[in-house]
């Protein structure tokens, strides 16, 4: 690799996040935001091809997850605290703005700081996730989507998920994996190197917060919930937890948004899709 991976511990938004990087210093900003149960280890695929192409990556473990801060609180799971800590990563960068992409919670984080902090955000990649106001109306009125949210609702209960991680080594974290992306995704190394993060000391409990903070302390959507950021929506269409259906209203409400939907792939995309991830990403990263 011409450009190593560098790990570095990062101050923001009042938490010290771990920060793998890569790429020419002087390269335009690409933050990489995993979801749950993940860690920066999901796009081990693409900081190569990116830091070739002459970005300069930043991949956290976000705050609750490996080697990062694990504050106690529910109260700090907010999206409002969420997009914060990527501001502060931004500024920690010496950048104003960054390309931000997203999968899963990473892509939640993403549209609350387009929304929130549009000016930090050159352009954006959604990764299966509807915009926040699309996913509460699914929340609401959609009893297949209420259905497939089932586990959201498992995690409010105290210490049980928790309980329910660690039980036989985390199988079924694992198990989850497997079980809902495409065979072959997540081989038994991999899921080594999930075990090891899902292993550190409160991260269990950090984890499942984020899902507890959605339901306590709600942020308060903005008046216009619509995103004037560029906005790239890439969907697979096999995800067994979001509907496809989710994304043309999320589309909707973008300015300036394409939709690129991946009929093979389901909600594990940036594992099953790496290559064409990376074409999509970097196509639209240069475009003016």
């Amino acid at each position: 690799m011409a450009y190593p991976l560098e790990h570095h511990d990062v101050a923001t938004n009042g938490v010290r996040l771990h920060v793998v990087q890569c790429g020419p210093a002087d390269g335009p900003l690409v933050v990489l935001l995993h979801g749950f149960p993940e860690f920066w280890w999901q796009w081990r695929k693409y900081f190569e091809p990116l830091a070739e192409a002459g970005y300069r990556v930043w991949a956290p473990d976000q705050r609750g997850y490996n080697l990062s801060d694990r504050p106690p609180q529910i109260s700090a799971y907010t999206l409002d605290a969420l997009a914060g800590d990527v501001a502060g990563l931004i500024d920690a960068a010496g950048r104003e703005q960054a390309c931000v992409v997203g999968h899963d919670w990473g892509a939640a984080v993403a549209w609350w700081l387009a929304l929130t902090r549009p000016e930090r955000v050159r352009r954006m990649t959604i990764i299966n996730v509807p915009h926040p106001a699309v996913m509460l109306r699914a929340l609401r009125s959609s009893p297949r989507q209420l259905t497939r949210s089932w586990y959201m609702f498992v995690f409010q209960l105290p210490w049980l998920p928790e309980a329910m991680f660690r039980f036989r080594n985390f199988r079924a974290l694992a198990r989850g994996l497997q079980k809902t992306s495409r065979p072959g995704t997540f081989s038994d190394a991999d899921l080594d190197e999930y075990r090891r993060a899902w292993s550190q000391p409160g991260a269990p409990r950090g984890m499942v917060n984020w899902y507890r903070a959605a339901f306590r302390y709600r942020s308060k959507m903005p008046r216009d919930p619509r995103v004037r950021v560029p906005t790239l929506i890439v969907w697979g269409a096999r995800d067994r937890f979001l509907g496809r259906e989710l994304a043309a209203p999320s589309l909707e409400l973008c300015d300036s948004g394409r939709l690129e939907m991946i009929e093979e792939a389901t909600h594990w995309t940036p594992h099953e899709e790496p290559q064409r991830m990376l074409n999509l990403m970097t196509t639209f990263f240069s475009e003016e």
